[in-house]
């Protein structure tokens, strides 16, 4: 086959592909708020949900994060975001990590304040995206009702994009989501004694 074959024959798939695509997308005329979730063992979830807070922002739409876990930690995301107010509105309303608080009481406390903030964000016309980052770790510990958040979820505006990060995400968060997506872990290098650097992990 010669070099012109080849490329004819490349072009004519190309197209076919370009036609299939295109039929496809026409057909796709649903606008909705999607429920995403990020989950899974793998790094990336928080660091994905950021860049949709990005992508938010980039369009003069505007985004609140509510934080369940992490502390006001200074974080590469937070010092970009905080230059603009008047499109990102970022919430730490964690106290760390279970094994740092060692404390349940204390953390259904700080559950239950990120939860009511995010509930008044969620009802909060001005906001068309509210990520919740790190809810799939209180929900795993039971630390919010969760036929309550499910509800909540489920009832919420029309066009409002909401993200949930977090291992271990619940199945029936899972059975009601338009999106979930599973970081799988290959290879971290925490694992070779690597520790936490600039600019990746915070």
């Amino acid at each position: 086959m010669t070099e012109d074959e080849i490329n004819q024959r490349h072009a004519e798939k190309m197209a076919k592909k370009k036609a299939a695509r295109d039929k496809m997308l026409a057909e796709k005329t649903i606008e909705k708020g999607l429920l995403m979730v990020h989950t899974g063992k793998g790094k990336g979830k928080t660091t994905a949900a950021m860049g949709l807070a990005a992508r938010v922002v980039g369009n003069g739409k505007k985004v609140c994060i509510v934080q369940f876990v992490k502390g006001v930690w200074n974080t590469g995301e937070r010092e970009v975001l905080k230059h603009f107010p008047d499109l990102c509105v970022m919430k730490a309303m964690g106290e760390g990590f279970t094994w740092d608080t060692q404390d349940r009481a204390r953390d259904i406390a700080a559950a239950t304040a990120a939860w009511d903030f995010a509930k008044e964000a969620m009802a909060d016309p001005s906001f068309d995206m509210v990520i919740l980052d790190e809810m799939n770790i209180v929900l795993r510990y039971d630390y919010l009702d969760l036929a309550e958040v499910l509800n909540t979820l489920q009832a919420r505006r029309d066009m409002l994009h909401v993200v949930i990060t977090g291992r271990n995400a619940k199945e029936e968060l899972i059975e009601i989501a338009d999106l979930v997506t599973e970081m799988t872990q290959i290879k971290h290098p925490f694992r070779s004694g690597v520790k936490a650097q600039i600019g990746i992990e915070f």
